[in-house]
């Protein structure tokens, strides 16, 4: 009978005994590492951004943002018998003109490209304080809602809807928004990534880096790297005032309407 009791002990102990260590050090990661993640998480790579030249075929166009800006937009129209309407998310960077050469092929297939430049990119309005990153937050999915509504309210709409075509972070935004509007009918990105999926992975590289302790880093599953990563993004929420983006938890709204994620191996970030 001793020896049940004191198996019961061991068997109850040992979970809790886990359960505090994770516990403390949880903690211990976000007393001495939490800075490098702040830090390297707001840091802009360097990337190899395509531009454009404006163009004198599109109709170069100027739109309200819910929240009193005005954003930067212009319109092709094909020359062929209207098919339908595209929405062209941009990457982190570009600007509008760039819609041009990924396009081409759907213009002259018989498709209106409309494409925008968020707030604080190109000719658009700037909010005072708002420093964009590579990251989709909520001002990014605002300024895509108001590019959507602006196309609901042209005199030549698609009563049909759009198909939304993006880039990076410009298609992490649209599909932020396309979770919650069906006028958005399709959707192909290029090299979309969500903010916690991608969080995650590059967590386990800053670690190494910064720590030494490889047997610790092995024994650390990924949920609990997300766990400390939310403490650092909801910190950099609050110090900016903004949401950044969670897409993994609203991409499966989509369905049933096509979806097609395309990723390059040449793409150098994701």
């Amino acid at each position: 009978m001793g020896m049940f009791w004191i198996g019961l002990l061991v068997t109850c102990l040992v979970p809790i005994t886990i359960a505090f260590w994770l516990i403390g050090l949880h903690f211990y990661l976000r007393v001495k590492y939490l800075h490098f993640l702040l830090r390297v998480f707001q840091e802009k790579p360097l990337f190899i951004v395509p531009k454009g030249e404006p163009s004198p075929d599109a109709e170069d166009v100027r739109f309200p943002t819910t929240d009193g800006l005005t954003l930067a937009g212009c319109y092709f129209k094909t020359d062929q018998p209207r098919k339908g309407v595209i929405l062209f998310g941009l990457e982190f960077g570009s600007n509008r003109w760039s819609c041009a050469k990924y396009c081409e092929p759907l213009l002259n297939a018989g498709y209106d490209i409309f494409s925008f430049e968020c707030r604080n990119q190109g000719d658009s309005e700037s909010e005072e304080g708002y420093h964009p990153l590579q990251w989709v937050t909520d001002r990014e999915v605002a300024d895509t809602q108001a590019a959507l509504e602006y196309l609901k309210n042209r005199p030549d709409v698609d009563s049909n809807g759009v198909g939304l075509f993006g880039i990076s972070k410009g298609a992490g935004a649209g599909l932020e928004v396309a979770a919650t509007d069906d006028f958005i009918r399709c959707c192909v990105t290029d090299g979309v990534f969500a903010t916690y999926t991608t969080l995650v992975p590059y967590m386990r590289h800053w670690f190494r880096i910064y720590n030494n302790q490889y047997s610790i880093q092995g024994l650390l599953p990924s949920w609990y790297y997300g766990q400390v990563g939310l403490v650092g993004l909801r910190r950099i929420e609050k110090e900016n005032n903004y949401r950044f983006s969670h897409l993994d938890r609203i991409i499966k709204q989509i369905s049933p309407r096509p979806l097609l994620m395309i990723h390059g191996e040449r793409d150098n970030y994701i």
